[in-house]
């Protein structure tokens, strides 16, 4: 039987990268002292902070970034597959990348993921938001081979995109990832079926590290990281804003069994969207 421990790390990143690095430190390592082989940190692991010109300030290339550099050396010191679930990069211009990185256990990267899908709304207690401003959106869906299953990669908004998790599923993704910076509102509406659905739908593990808690330029999010089953069974939680780790042990032979069960990716048709009514749409009916 296929296995693998993983955990999910949540945070409370403020502005300062240096801080919100050694917060991610001490909770991977809590991470992997409690068995876990992956380990996901969330959405803007480095950190959280909507002032355009104070994160202009920090950023730094893929090569020079020391969130990536700091996950790569616990990955290799730990002997773990490390996924900081995104960090705002350099992309040049005045354009950054919302940049998810897997890195292997042996520090190397092996993947990385930019967030395709931005978050472009108006909410109906005022905050407004317009990531592609700042963000250049990604064109690649990625996955990545760990040592005994297949993850697909995804941050935040994409966990609205039914259509981005299922190509993920068929190109044979056994877990999904959603690692987020979730707004309360939005998420004390939506996280939990987003994430089950997403689960629901594919046969899927879902695994989804989240941001908590009021930060430190004013923004709240929702926390609540979870790990869901392929039936959509929450099988950890941390129930709360504050940072910490939750484990699971993924069984991952129930990817195969739920998708048996419910074959919807199989049964899936090709079909055309037609509008009007039947009339409209042929000689008109005298």
């Amino acid at each position: 039987m296929r296995e693998l421990v993983v955990a999910a790390v949540q945070m409370r990143s403020g502005v300062t990268p240096e801080a919100n690095i050694e917060a991610m430190a001490g909770l991977v390592r809590d991470a992997a002292a409690r068995g876990a082989r992956y380990v996901q940190t969330p959405e803007m692991t480095g950190a959280v902070q909507k002032n355009r010109d104070g994160l202009r300030s920090i950023l730094k290339t893929e090569a020079d970034d020391p969130v990536l550099k700091e996950a790569s050396s616990l990955a290799a010191e730990l002997g773990i597959y490390l996924h900081v679930g995104s960090t705002a990069i350099d992309v040049g211009g005045d354009m950054t990348a919302n940049r998810g990185v897997v890195f292997g256990p042996d520090g190397g990267a092996l993947a990385h993921y930019d967030k395709i899908h931005m978050f472009d709304v108006d909410l109906d207690n005022g905050e407004s938001w317009r990531e592609s401003s700042v963000y250049q959106p990604g064109e690649v869906a990625r996955t990545v081979d760990l040592d005994v299953a297949r993850l697909g990669m995804g941050i935040c908004y994409d966990v609205r995109f039914p259509h981005l998790f299922r190509d993920l599923a068929l190109a044979g993704a056994d877990i999904l990832t959603a690692p987020a910076a979730f707004t309360r509102q939005t998420g004390e509406a939506h996280w939990h079926v987003l994430q089950r659905a997403r689960a629901i739908e594919n046969g899927a593990f879902v695994i989804s590290a989240a941001q908590g808690g009021v930060h430190e330029d004013g923004r709240e999010t929702y926390g609540h990281s979870l790990i869901v089953d392929p039936w959509g069974r929450v099988i950890a939680e941390a129930d709360h804003d504050e940072p910490g780790v939750i484990v699971a042990t993924l069984q991952l032979d129930e990817v195969a069994a739920a998708r048996s069960k419910i074959p919807n990716l199989k049964n899936a048709r090709e079909y055309r969207v037609e509008t009007g009514t039947e009339a409209t749409r042929g000689e008109r009916v005298a």
